[in-house]
């Protein structure tokens, strides 16, 4: 079946000579596979979308466990609360996301792609929500083919409604993580959405129809950047879905009890089931191509066969370049994906993950910045101390409210120094932030004049010992100036 996509022609020598500029798409109709690939596949499905679809709802402490709140900059990650001071552990996040994928693809390929990227697996619910409304591989095409009927009409109707139902889901849900969620169901109830929020439920929804229902194959083949930039983490010892052309070929048809030897045919039978099952439509016996997702179902199609024939399987299995030219057995082939390239990765992910892991652990809840009031640098008060003004900004990331005491200590050249700010202990509420002005004291030496270095310190009042710190504490520098004589 073909789409009614015209191609756009060029002219390279006349009139005469016209070559499409690429090529009209051909509509694929997967057929449905079962086999210990399709399980995993099913499996990453069904626990992607309970974590995508039922995080969303849980509650912590009140709130929405998993919430990322950009009107107030807080992202609220279970127990833990990031504001942008804390911009540093998204990029540890990315880091780590980045060198996980280096890894496993240097190891096996696209694992990614073929049983956790998004685009895999609504692909995978769309689809068989297409089986279960329209039927297998040969009814689908049967009713493509059909001429326009109520039947046809109702069958379309079914389908696409239940695949717009879910996008728009998709999109509710997505939304959710950014407006919580029992209040944007509660708005969309009423049908009083904000622009916003309707905007981006549409845009999400309408993104999940259109690729998973639509494009499908098109987005891995030609959105997808990584399609493109894979072989650059390929070697010959990483594992890949592989045809095995020594055993398979030369391929043909034979009965289920012929002596395949005696007819001078390999173990491939030529059925074309690991193209009718690829969601990308390949033939993987012409090779690895950057359109293989790695999803594994030609090897269980594969295997349905092999074993119908009483061959053995593995015919198209993950394997290495080095390990089918070379014949290695499973334990050989492990041993040589353990090369350096995989060793580099694994220590830098992992000393990436403990550097994290360790800084969240250690992570202060606590966090003060200190602004120096520039209107006035300083100024000499009647006792003749000299004053400078400040504006101290105390951030209380934990979810529960704390009292704080505010003091200051400098250098011996700065006599007395003292602190004069509103009464302390200052109440902060739970994740909260406040900014607090302080008049800061000085009797400097009369033969001095310029700037010192001083240190604010403000400490919880009330914060009980913790294993990994003595007590809710953050101490800031600044600089308080002394003016010239002549002032």
């Amino acid at each position: 079946m073909v789409d009614t996509v015209q191609p756009i022609h060029f002219h390279p020598k006349g009139p005469g000579d016209e070559q499409p500029l690429y090529e009209i798409r051909k509509k694929i109709y997967p057929r449905a596979v079962s086999g210990w690939f399709a399980g995993w596949r099913l499996t990453l499905v069904v626990a992607t979308q309970l974590a995508f679809y039922g995080t969303a709802w849980l509650e912590w402490n009140g709130r929405q466990a998993l919430l990322f709140d950009l009107v107030s900059r807080k992202f609220y990650i279970f127990g833990l609360v990031l504001w942008p001071q804390d911009f540093i552990y998204l990029t540890a996040l990315l880091v780590i996301s980045a060198l996980s994928l280096f890894l496993f693809t240097a190891v096996a390929g696209r694992l990614w792609c073929g049983y956790a990227c998004p685009q895999t697996v609504y692909t995978e619910i769309f689809m068989w929500i297409e089986r279960v409304v329209e039927g297998d591989r040969v009814r689908r095409m049967r009713l493509d083919g059909e001429l326009l009927s109520v039947r046809k009409l109702g069958l379309k109707a079914a389908k696409h409604g239940l695949w717009i139902a879910l996008a728009l889901w998709t999109g509710f849900t997505f939304v959710g993580y950014f407006t919580p969620i029992r209040q944007l169901a509660g708005e969309a109830a009423t049908f009083s959405l904000g622009p916003w929020e309707s905007f981006w439920v549409l845009f999400y929804g309408f993104a999940t129809y259109g690729n998973a229902g639509w494009m499908r194959e098109q987005v891995c083949k030609y959105m997808c950047p990584y399609a493109r930039f894979q072989s650059a983490m390929f070697d010959p010892d990483t594992m890949v879905i592989t045809y095995d052309r020594q055993r398979g070929e030369p391929r043909g048809g034979r009965g289920r009890h012929a002596d395949a030897r005696a007819l001078g045919l390999g173990d491939c039978v030529d059925c074309g089931i690991c193209v009718q099952v690829c969601p990308t439509g390949i033939d993987i016996r012409k090779g690895l191509q950057y359109e293989c997702i790695g999803c594994a179902a030609c090897v269980d199609g594969c295997n349905q066969v092999m074993k119908k024939m009483g061959y053995a399987p593995g015919l198209i299995r993950y394997s290495t370049e080095n390990a089918v030219a070379k014949g290695w057995n499973f334990a050989q082939m492990v041993r040589r994906m353990l090369r350096p390239r995989v060793l580099i990765y694994t220590v830098i992910l992992a000393v990436v993950i403990l550097a994290a892991g360790a800084a969240l652990l250690v992570r202060v809840p606590l966090k003060v910045d200190v602004i120096r009031d520039r209107a006035s640098l300083a100024r000499e008060v009647d006792d003749g101390q000299i004053e400078n003004l400040y504006r101290l900004q105390v951030v209380n990331t934990e979810e529960i409210a704390h009292r704080f005491n505010i003091s200051v200590s400098g250098s011996d050249d700065l006599k007395h120094l003292k602190i004069i700010s509103e009464s302390q202990p200052i109440e902060i509420g739970p994740v909260s932030a406040r900014s607090i002005m302080v008049r800061v004291r000085a009797e400097p030496e009369h033969d001095r004049s310029g700037s010192e270095r001083i240190f604010f310190t403000v400490k919880a009042a009330d914060d009980e010992k913790h294993m990994l710190r003595e007590t809710l504490s953050v101490t800031e520098k600044s600089v308080f100036f002394i003016p010239g004589h002549g002032r």
